[in-house]
């Protein structure tokens, strides 16, 4: 993998556990290099949500950008949402990073997971956020920076029909009390300003119970829907539990 990002994908390998400061303050250096002449694209948050939920953003690379001594920098949000994420099993039973198995293995189930399904991804866009208003050598602004960054990206988030149905499900519930709670989310959802694929009830209904259905997470019976995967059901729930009451969520 290392080549490939290397001679392909252009990422840069971060070690992040370390504190070597000539490590760090070398890192920061290739930063601010990268930025005199491209674009660099990066994940706040370090790494996937284990747990479904927006993570805290760290505040290294940024720090690093406000640093650069690069003018005119402009930080573009972005979010990416899922219908389906295809390892969402593999994840949400480790729950946390710490319980992560070994990589070759975690890839060969993550395969397996996804044979036979299919899912859309929708990438949102915010307004440029101006680097040159933050202190480069303010630790406070960079926290600032970061809480500002993750704020726009939880707003700009789709809030796509699987994640609403997963939030309104109960163990057990009839599809007209289901469509009461995802009604109640719809228009708490729509108060707040969320970025919505559907609004009408009936089809965020059919459209999130019918690709949970497909994945295995519920299942639907004459008069009631069940839920088979717990895990992966929270998994979908928490990733708009920013936008909802705490307690539609749990």
């Amino acid at each position: 993998l290392g080549l490939i990002h290397k001679h392909v994908t252009g990422a840069v390998p971060i070690r992040r556990a370390t504190k070597d400061p000539v490590y760090l303050t070398t890192l920061k250096a290739y930063i601010a290099e990268l930025l005199r002449d491209h674009d660099l694209f990066f994940y706040p948050e370090g790494g996937r949500s284990y747990s479904g939920e927006m993570k805290p953003h760290k505040t290294g690379i940024l720090h690093a950008v406000l640093q650069s001594g690069v003018q005119n920098v402009v930080l573009v949000p972005v979010a990416i949402a899922y219908d389906l994420v295809l390892e969402d099993r593999a994840i949400s039973r480790q729950g946390v990073k710490k319980r992560q198995r070994p990589f070759t293995y975690e890839l060969a189930e993550m395969v397996g997971l996804a044979v036979g399904y299919r899912s859309r991804a929708y990438v949102t866009f915010g307004p440029p956020i101006e680097a040159g208003a933050y202190d480069p050598d303010s630790r406070k602004d960079a926290l600032d920076l970061a809480h500002l960054t993750r704020d726009t990206i939880g707003r700009l988030y789709k809030a796509l029909p699987t994640a609403i149905v997963a939030s309104a499900m109960r163990p057990s519930i009839t599809p007209a009390d289901l469509a009461s709670r995802v009604d109640a989310a719809l228009e708490h959802l729509q108060a707040v300003g969320a970025n919505l694929l559907l609004r009408d009830v009936k089809h965020a209904v059919e459209d999130g119970v019918s690709r949970l259905e497909q994945r295995g997470v519920i299942q639907a019976e004459t008069d009631r829907l069940r839920v088979r995967d717990r895990n992966v059901l929270r998994y979908y729930a928490r990733s708009i539990q920013h936008l909802l009451p705490a307690s539609s969520t749990r």
